[in-house]
């Protein structure tokens, strides 16, 4: 035991040093690009007691372009990434599912149908630090989930197969929503479509101000039951058995993982697919002991949403394609053969 959790502890960090090290690269590339070294020691020169070790000069605009403008974007990158990969792990383990991602249950439709109306009211107000469409978007997410939730509550227990049709179901349904307020208000359709596809441009501090709590304090709920859920993937009976209290800890984890992807979408946008992606090649990587897969997710999840925002930025620059194209372009062939590979080890 004490040998697989020095080799964990080796994965974590070679995991958050390679984290790190993407982070600088993001913040260096852009349409003025500056060197890594530069990057480190304007960033260095930040820390008080690291301050001193850095001789620097004439770091006016680049300390604006870096503080202002790109390492808040990859922060919340980093953030929705986390989120998105943390939820999409716990939804697969939850759910049985190998083709779960955290829109499984309509928490993108009802997310999409929370910012329409808030860009169709035109409203503006702030509450608990989200302005008017995230936090329509958050309110958005929660109550489908809510809804989901309770059509799928048998008595005090719930049933997973139902969850998922309702989810389905519920989605469709907010969905067409979605499409009818399109309809009616033209003034907002591109705004409204700009929006759907999920977009870290133009996005700064305010954006992670207002998800950050949310999202590091959802993780970390989800990280202190990792070890209980190995023991649900032992089935309901087994758990049980164990003094496990089994349907207490699927709505913990079905509640905060709800959480967690509702607050990226408020953040970014509705971004596919990373939710899908990432636990199953972390899971090749580390296995399938959540102890270790819900901390590796998480990071690799963060790695891969900054990388893949430097390409959206980057690859035709300076326009700039929406981060939720790039990775439905990951995520639909993956998709398929997931579903290719379930289709024949059923043997249809």
């Amino acid at each position: 035991m004490q040998k697989k959790r020095k080799s964990w502890n080796l994965i974590l960090l070679g995991l958050l040093l390679f984290l790190v090290l993407i982070i600088i690269t993001a913040v260096s590339l852009g349409a003025v690009e500056i060197p890594l070294g530069h990057v480190i020691k304007i960033i260095l020169a930040k820390i008080p007691f690291l301050k001193e070790l850095t001789q620097i000069s004439d770091v006016g605009v680049h300390e604006t372009i870096i503080f202002k403008i790109r390492l808040p974007r990859v922060l919340l990158a980093g953030l929705v990434g986390l989120a998105l990969a943390t939820s999409g792990t716990v939804f697969q383990a939850l759910l049985k599912n190998p083709m779960a991602d955290p829109y499984v249950i309509g928490i993108s439709s009802g997310a999409s149908l929370g910012a329409t109306l808030g860009l169709v009211l035109d409203l503006e107000f702030e509450f608990l630090a989200l302005n008017t469409i995230p936090l329509f978007a958050f309110l958005g997410a929660v109550i489908t989930v809510f809804i989901v939730y309770k059509l799928a509550q048998v008595g005090d227990k719930i049933s997973v197969s139902t969850l998922l049709l309702a989810g389905v179901a519920v989605g469709a349904f907010l969905s067409a929503l979605v499409s009818l307020l399109m309809v009616f208000n033209n003034d907002s359709m591109q705004q409204i479509v700009y929006w759907m596809m999920g977009s870290l441009s133009s996005k700064g501090w305010q954006q992670v101000e207002m998800i950050w709590l949310y999202i590091i304090g959802g993780y970390i709920i989800i990280h202190l039951f990792a070890k209980d859920l190995n023991v649900l993937l032992l089935g309901a009976e087994t758990a049980q058995s164990l003094g496990l209290e089994v349907e207490f800890l699927k709505k913990i984890l079905l509640v905060t993982a709800s959480l967690l992807a509702g607050a990226a979408v408020a953040g970014s946008g509705i971004i596919g697919f990373v939710g899908l992606i990432i636990p199953h090649l972390v899971r090749l990587l580390v296995g399938p002991d959540h102890r270790i897969l819900i901390p590796s997710s998480a990071l690799v999840g963060a790695i891969f949403l900054i990388s893949t925002d430097i390409f959206a930025r980057t690859v035709i620059a300076p326009t700039e394609i929406p981060v939720g194209i790039i990775t439905s372009l990951f995520g639909g062939p993956f998709f398929l053969y997931l579903l290719n590979k379930k289709k024949k080890t059923a043997g249809f």
